[in-house]
């Protein structure tokens, strides 16, 4: 074993990691901005001593990250376990340290209670931290766990704290509140992270905007069922966390086995909600298999809004060749080319192409798409079954189920137990056999019920449910070089940090309507690139609010992520598809700045419109939208703003209309519409004044350094 240190220290971007070591368990003095290389790290520790209240110990202890009430913490701990009701008390002290350039382990062990736990912490270039606990049995009793949440506390002065809610087709909705003495858990139990799930908790400063402000983030690399935690306590003290919820017996460790819990992305940003978001972006783009750094990200049209189930060659040449004149570059057929699958009552499992509809299978459809300079897509939904599907009938103990009755069914299907390594291997091979017989370059996997009775054999199988997808994504993934899987779990259910590890595009919400669009893309590219959102022009009248909007509108809202259509473009006028060829070749020749720049959102006086833009890693060029989401309180509106930009530099600012005229109510527009030049400071200060526009309506503005 090494000579323990005194303390160990993570530096970054601008970000530090500090842990204290000298107490016997380890203590995480700071995390946030880098606090300087003169900092005496041992004064801070001395500084950082609190003081002891009446009515408490009569030393203070500071618990340290284990959270122990045997050092007389008295919150939520990070491990709950027990062995037939003993070994459910820890004091974990410190065995061994391993310390690297970016990154730091801490084991410790109690040898009372025969368990040992670690946490690592690793910290990329991009200040982005992630925190990794685990925990080993060293009895020869089994140990369940309950619980393993990795914490970081807070500074007094993070008094506020945002995360999201959602429901279908209304995904990722903000909640911001003060953090007031308790403990708040944000808790998904229906094993997948779910139109509810948010993909990150915020811990501000008050008053923290996009611009401004100190603002933490925590979150979770998991799919399955998680709990996102802040606690203070009646001593002020503020601490913020995540990790897996576990349902009942999931994971009982034997001798020598052990539990390693999903990792915590935790980030910090002294420049506000943009901040984390730059470095969440900057985090994800470094990975070699990024999808934008592979390729360019593909203009893409689903069938699923044209056609629905009516599968036809005819039908789907014609849109094809639309496509084809537009500048379409990927071709996806959706669900019902399988099985007897012609409506949602039947087939799922069946993942065989259907002799009824395709009688001489996909060859001819693929090959009318790949003629066509497209390449093809297929949508599946491998994780279900339907009841009145073959598989079902020969094989009904393939689904979740505990012994003795059959969950519910959600849109009339159950869920396949892909922890059962025949439900998995069949699954895998149709899906294999597919992708080796035709040429598929992408599938869009979609996941369409929650899980009820999650259950293997009678045993909780969330967890093991989790890690089947990710296995199999992965599998598929190996066996197919290049190919691309879209996570769509009912639209935007299945978004998170554990995800973004093995699907290449999350289908962001069943939502087309612009509007809609608006706020679920702005909160779910907190962290998630849009690179990797699909964001579709939808038909003039929205599938799900039956809303009314121009195609200028929907196409500026589509422009801003993954971009493509869903929409029945045979029924197109002239006009319109003039108008999507412009809008196309826009965003083929714009991509590359949307999908490697800074996102930067500029903060309203009142809530009737977004301003929102990309802007160059070096500040060369810029892209924004002013939306107006509904009527404006003045009869002028504010001042555009463009954050962002280089204060000294000289940028000439117009606005592009590459999808047709945006609706004007106002009787002049401004005079600067074909060009102005101002500098980067007068920009961010000053502005411009913006056109008045009808509600629901959005123009697009570029800036270009000259």
């Amino acid at each position: 074993m090494s000579q323990i240190p005194a303390f160990v220290a993570l530096n970054a971007d601008g970000v530090q990691l500090i842990v204290a070591l000298s107490s016997g368990t380890p203590v995480i003095l700071h995390f946030g901005a880098d606090l300087g290389s003169n900092l005496d790290v041992e004064q801070l520790n001395l500084a950082s001593q609190e003081a002891v209240p009446h009515a408490d110990l009569d030393d203070h202890i500071n618990p340290g990250v284990w959270r122990e009430d045997a050092r007389g913490f008295h919150g939520r701990p990070s491990l709950l376990g027990h062995s037939t009701g003993q070994r459910w008390a820890s004091l974990f002290t410190i065995k061994d340290v391993a310390k690297g350039s970016d990154s730091i382990e801490i084991v410790c062990i109690d040898q009372t209670a025969a368990l040992e736990v670690s946490v690592a912490y690793e910290l990329a270039n991009e200040g982005v931290l992630k925190v990794t606990q685990r925990v080993k049995n060293l009895s020869s009793e089994d140990y369940s766990v309950e619980e393993l949440n990795a914490w970081l506390p807070l500074p007094d002065h993070a008094t506020e704290t945002m995360d999201f809610t959602g429901r279908w087709v209304k995904e990722r909705q903000p909640q911001r509140r003060e953090i007031q003495v308790g403990t708040w858990s944000r808790e998904i139990r229906e094993g997948r992270s779910g139109h509810d799930y948010t993909i990150v908790q915020l811990a501000m400063t008050p008053g923290a905007n996009y611009q401004t402000g100190e603002v933490w983030s925590v979150g979770l690399q998991w799919s399955g069922n998680t709990r996102h935690l802040v606690e203070k306590l009646p001593t002020g003290r503020t601490s913020i966390g995540a990790g897996e919820l576990l349902l009942p017996g999931e994971v009982i460790l034997a001798s020598g086995e052990e539990y390693v819990a999903p990792s915590l992305v935790v980030s910090y940003s002294a420049e506000g909600i943009d901040g984390i978001t730059d470095r969440h972006y900057r985090w994800l783009r470094s990975r070699p298999n990024h999808p934008s750094v592979v390729r360019p990200r593909p203009l893409t049209l689903n069938v699923w809004e044209a056609v629905y189930f009516n599968h036809n060659l005819e039908k789907l040449t014609q849109l094809a060749d639309v496509a084809q004149s537009i500048g379409v570059e990927r071709f996806v057929l959706d669900d019902g080319w399988f099985g007897s699958r012609r409506n949602d009552q039947s087939g799922l499992g069946d993942w065989v192409v259907s002799k009824d509809v395709w009688p001489g299978g996909l060859k001819p459809l693929i090959d009318v798409v790949k003629s066509r300079g497209m390449e093809f897509g297929l949508w599946f939904e491998g994780e279900m079954v339907n009841p009145d599907s073959d598989l079902f009938r020969e094989h009904p103990d393939w689904i979740l189920q505990v012994e003795g009755r059959t969950p519910p069914k959600g849109r009339n299907q159950q869920v396949l137990d892909l922890t059962h390594h025949e439900a998995y291997d069949h699954v895998f091979g149709q899906v294999n056999a597919l992708l080796s017989e035709y040429d598929i370059a992408y599938i869009k996997w979609d996941h369409n019920r929650t899980l009820t009775d999650a259950a293997h054999f009678g045993k909780a199988a969330v967890r093991e449910q989790t890690k089947a997808i990710y296995r199999l994504f992965d599998e598929l993934k190996l066996r197919h070089p290049g190919l691309e899987i879209e996570s769509c779990s009912s639209g935007g259910g299945r978004i998170d940090l554990g995800m973004v590890n093995h699907a290449d595009r999350f289908w962001t919400s069943d939502c087309n309507d612009a509007l809609e669009r608006q706020y679920i893309q702005r909160y779910t590219q907190y962290v998630i690139p849009p690179e990797m959102l699909g964001s579709h022009i939808g038909p003039t009248e929205s599938h799900t609010t039956h809303r009314t909007h121009s195609l200028q509108f929907r196409a500026i809202s589509a422009l801003f992520g993954h971009a493509g259509l869903e929409w029945d473009l045979t029924q197109t006028t002239d006009e319109e598809r003039a108008a999507l060829k412009s809008w196309a070749q826009y965003y083929k020749s714009n991509r590359s700045l949307i999908h490697t720049g800074r996102m930067v959102r500029i903060e309203q006086s009142d809530d009737s419109a977004f301003v929102h833009g990309v802007v160059a890693q070096d500040k060369s060029r810029a892209i924004f939208a002013l939306v107006a989401l509904r009527a404006m309180p003045a009869s002028t509106p504010n001042a555009l703003r463009f954050e962002g930009l280089e204060a000294g530099a000289s940028y000439r600012v117009k606005l592009v209309e590459p999808a047709g005229e945006a609706n004007y109510i106002g009787r002049q527009s401004p005079k600067w519409f074909d060009g102005v030049v101002l500098t980067g400071a007068a920009l961010a200060r000053v502005g411009v004044r913006p056109p008045i526009l009808a509600p629901e309506n959005a123009v697009l503005i570029e800036l270009e350094r000259i």
